[in-house]
């Protein structure tokens, strides 16, 4: 066999791997954006403190940074109530343990008691530790139509 070929197959081999190994996590990251959204709106405590990071930073569209304590507890309390939320425009980007996703998500809420809509992008960063895939950080902007 020549080294050409050896080499190239050596090659082949590592990048597919890689290539595998970095679709493997991109569905990971995917699956605890989606348990993220279902728990957001279900008011999912368990859930909800399983995919957050004890030093979340929860950045809202308004400037307000909640830790996970807040974040948690708004969305078990009702006073931040997500009656559904769409994400579209997802895009996920990962560099060895940390994964950047970005999303449209439109949402109907009911905060308070009080019926409303908003419309955000959202940047999320994701970690990858024993745990699994937990949520670090995530600031949203709103969208103007």
């Amino acid at each position: 066999m020549s080294k050409k070929l050896f080499f190239g197959m050596i090659a082949f081999v590592f990048f597919n791997t890689i290539s595998f190994g970095q679709a493997k996590d991109e569905k990971a990251v995917a699956d605890a954006v989606e348990q993220l959204r279902n728990a957001m709106v279900n008011g999912d405590k368990a859930v909800l403190e399983k995919l957050t990071d004890e030093k979340l930073s929860y950045g809202h569209s308004g400037g307000h940074i909640d830790d996970k304590k807040e974040f948690v507890a708004k969305l078990t309390n009702g006073s931040s109530d997500f009656v559904t939320i769409d994400l579209s425009e997802q895009t996920i980007s990962i560099s060895d343990k940390v994964a950047i996703v970005r999303h449209t998500l439109k949402a109907k809420t009911n905060d308070g008691g009080k019926p409303g809509e908003v419309h955000l992008k959202v940047l999320l960063i994701w970690q990858k530790g024993k745990g699994g895939w937990k949520l670090v950080a995530r600031q949203a902007i709103k969208v103007t139509q």
